[in-house]
């Protein structure tokens, strides 16, 4: 049933229902991406830190802040499967405190080895947060309110990368206990997230059938409108596609390409922002986070904007590729320029790069079949967020190498140009058979030709 085809009173039902979701869920969700963002991220303001107490240098920071995306890639298909044999409260709030858990244990690192293992071990532990969420929302929200739900979901990083500068810097100038200024921010940082846990214990439910704050008609409406969403896209499917036959679908490769794209340009800008700030000017840790949140600020401006425009006309392909270009021009001038206006350049290509992480998640969630929707997100997430490991790796290497990141600016500008041109390859729904042999049929082998 088309939920534009129900009675007058059941779409307000349905209204009241989801209106009730978004203000208890994604306050929640937001909440938890910061702190998890926060957690991934404050690496980035320690590289000179760990350089003079540890002598870890440009390549091997570089190399050990990229292994929490291998870590991430490895266990993030299997750690879905597991939310949902074990629901999304049991789940998530597992992933967030052994997460927290490891943030504040990396306040212990001695050397490069150890480093590496917990960097690595950060990634394995948060692995399947946010392909969970995703699916969580394919679960608890029709089609049309999931683009704005991810929308709001992901300003959550980029808050996050407001706020973490500051909070960041603040911490680092903390001495005392025998402890450095890094060693209490990982400390403080990583135990606000396991203490986060009851929060979301007490708040978060499962599936809507679950949540008794909301009324019976409200869960029945939900319950009858996702139903009939997803056997319209089954219907173009066979009955019987297995998940690993789904994963050869050209369509899955070419969204992990594009989500690739947009995560190494994301994770290099992220991690060596503070370096070009540091290049600037003389300014401690809490200012090089006060200039680090400015970027972050004008990208959540441009992650609303370009959301109502998608929403007001519906081209998606069109405004990921729109604001990739953004991206590569950014990232060019930055190259190219000195300091000051290599910064300007840098907050410019986060308008693009930001806005591109929102508005390219609901085509891959149009096209997919929801029973194979959990596996093949977090596939597309965690292959394309390997970008997050060839970005630093590759940074630090040249800064070693060569005194300067000024390649690989170059080469985040080629990356998201390329993934702009290949966006425009992607579809937004499965084939539909109308016996033609239509030109978009021939685009899907595995959808016809499954077992």
């Amino acid at each position: 049933m088309n939920p534009s085809q129900s009675s007058p009173a059941a779409n307000q039902v349905l209204t009241s229902a989801v209106s009730k979701i978004k203000w208890r869920i994604l306050p929640l969700f937001v909440a938890m991406f910061i702190i998890n963002y926060i957690d991934r991220v404050n690496i980035g303001f320690v590289r000179s830190h760990l350089a003079t107490d540890l002598g870890i240098g440009a390549a091997a920071f570089g190399l050990g802040a990229g292994l929490f995306f291998v870590g991430y890639a490895i266990f993030e298909v299997p750690s879905n499967m597991l939310l949902q044999r074990y629901g999304a409260r049991a789940w998530l709030t597992r992933i967030m405190f052994t997460w927290g858990l490891v943030a504040a244990c990396m306040a212990f690192v001695h050397s490069e080895t150890s480093f590496y293992f917990m960097r690595f071990l950060l990634g394995v532990t948060e692995a399947g947060f946010f392909p969970g969420v995703v699916y969580y929302f394919t679960q608890w929200l029709p089609n049309h309110e999931r683009g704005r739900a991810m929308a709001v979901f992901l300003s959550g990083s980029a808050i996050a990368s407001i706020l973490s500068g500051p909070i960041t810097g603040a911490l680092l100038l903390i001495e005392g206990g025998g402890l450095h200024g890094w060693q209490w921010m990982f400390i403080i940082e990583g135990g606000a997230s396991m203490l986060f846990c009851v929060v979301v214990w007490k708040v978060l439910d499962s599936t809507p059938r679950d949540a008794k704050w909301l009324s019976p008609e409200q869960r029945e409406a939900l319950a009858t409108v996702i139903a009939a969403e997803q056997e319209q896209r089954a219907a173009n499917r066979p009955a019987h596609v297995s998940a690993l036959t789904l994963l050869r679908d050209p369509q899955i490769v070419l969204f992990c390409l594009i989500y690739f794209a947009i995560q190494l340009t994301i994770y290099g800008a992220t991690f060596w922002l503070p370096t070009i700030i540091k290049k600037m000017g003389h300014f401690n840790d809490f200012q090089v986070g006060l200039f680090n949140s400015i970027p972050w600020i004008v990208a959540i401006a441009a992650m609303y904007v370009f959301a109502v425009l998608a929403a007001r006309y519906k081209k998606p392909q069109f405004w990921v590729a729109t604001t990739l270009v953004i991206s590569a021009i950014g990232m060019a001038v930055s190259a190219s320029a000195g300091p000051v206006i290599g910064f300007v350049a840098v907050c410019f290509a986060g308008i693009g790069f930001k806005a591109a992480s929102s508005l390219f998640w609901p085509i891959p969630q149009a096209y997919l079949d929801a029973r194979i929707a959990a596996a093949v997100l977090a596939l597309i997430n965690s292959l394309g967020n390997l970008g997050g490991f060839f970005a630093p790796a590759t940074f630090g290497y040249l800064e070693q190498k060569t005194g300067s990141i000024q390649g690989g600016l170059y080469a985040l500008s080629a990356a998201s140009l390329v993934a702009a041109v290949l966006v425009f390859l992607a579809r937004t729904r499965p084939s539909v058979q109308d016996g033609g042999g239509s030109a978009e049929d021939r685009t899907e082998p595995v959808a016809k030709h499954a077992v």
